[in-house]
């Protein structure tokens, strides 16, 4: 299988968006893995030149080409896949998450956030990251080991939604901010486009289940992604109709509402047809067993569309 390397440049990247509509930047066979560079940040949010913050020139060719955009996510994509049609599952093989800088920023945003009646200032925090160590140093003295993953990962949405900004995570992935999704974690997404067209960015440093205060540890990050195509879903996953993951030890099902009640509902029914798929259990048994042992947890509550996963062991099912 082949290894592609895809730079961060304004020629690879789309800011905020997705639609099926663009065209790939590469295309793939199935089974390939592609080194990703992701960037993230605007002018606004970097460092100033006195913390000794080191802000990679890959970001600023990016915020001096003056993008169209959407919602603030740079992506890097869309990657095509040879053969990807709609109806296919997309298997996403996370290999490896590399911190991309030596810093980070989290925010506190006007309007936004969990409890915006209760932090209505803006309130920006630069925070030194210890690449070689792993830690997010922050200024009030705490230090915080990293566990990187990219908040976005998605294919194009289905043609009918045409062009959509990435801050919503949708039935083709998107802003998923879920922390699960760190190396050696697998990510299944429904394809709804020719080709796929896979995208990867918001890169997260560091981020707790919720994401309350609207932002993780904001950083740029290099990531090494097997990306393998499943004709019709796959004879294991035939009615995958949202993102789905597995990490080493749970299968995680997901779900996207308005609120975490629509969020809930959706990743149990999400998981009560993945369980029922893998073992013949019915649909009531299948309910029944997730009340036992499935953990259900607040992904985000942040992007407008909230987010809610479930987390069942494998060796339950396996």
């Amino acid at each position: 299988m082949a290894l592609h390397r895809v730079a961060a440049t304004p020629d690879t990247v789309r800011i905020g968006m997705f639609d099926c509509e663009f065209p790939p930047i590469l295309t793939v066979s199935s089974g390939d893995t592609v080194i990703l560079e992701t960037v993230s940040g605007k002018a606004s949010l970097l460092p100033p030149a006195g913390l000794g913050m080191t802000v990679p020139a890959a970001l600023r060719h990016v915020l001096d080409a003056g993008l169209p955009s959407l919602a603030p996510h740079i992506l890097t994509g869309p990657i095509g896949i040879a053969g990807a049609a709609p109806g296919d599952m997309l298997e996403v093989g996370i290999d490896a998450v590399d911190l991309g800088s030596d810093w980070g920023y989290t925010y506190i945003r006007p309007l936004a956030g969990t409890l915006p009646d209760d932090f209505p200032e803006m309130v920006l925090t630069h925070v030194a990251v210890d690449r070689e160590r792993g830690l997010a140093r922050l200024p009030w003295g705490m230090a915080l080991p990293t566990a990187p993953f990219f908040g976005v990962m998605g294919v194009a949405p289905p043609p009918s939604y045409g062009r959509i900004s990435s801050k919503e995570p949708r039935r083709h992935g998107g802003n998923l901010d879920n922390k699960e999704l760190v190396a050696g974690s697998t990510l299944f997404l429904p394809v709804h486009a020719e080709g796929g067209l896979f995208s990867a960015g918001d890169g997260h440093g560091l981020q707790g289940d919720g994401e309350v205060s609207v932002t993780a540890l904001e950083m740029c990050l290099t990531g090494r992604l097997t990306l393998t195509l499943h004709k019709g879903g796959g004879p294991r996953d035939p009615r995958l109709r949202f993102p789905r993951a597995e990490t080493p030890s749970h299968f995680i099902s997901m779900g996207f509402g308005e609120d975490l009640d629509q969020a809930l509902k959706q990743a149990l029914r999400e998981m009560i047809i993945f369980i029922g798929d893998r073992t013949g259990l019915s649909p009531a048994h299948a309910y029944q067993l997730c009340s036992l042992c499935v953990d259900f947890r607040v992904t985000q509550a942040v992007n407008g569309e909230k987010g809610v996963h479930g987390l069942l062991l494998k060796t339950l099912i396996a």
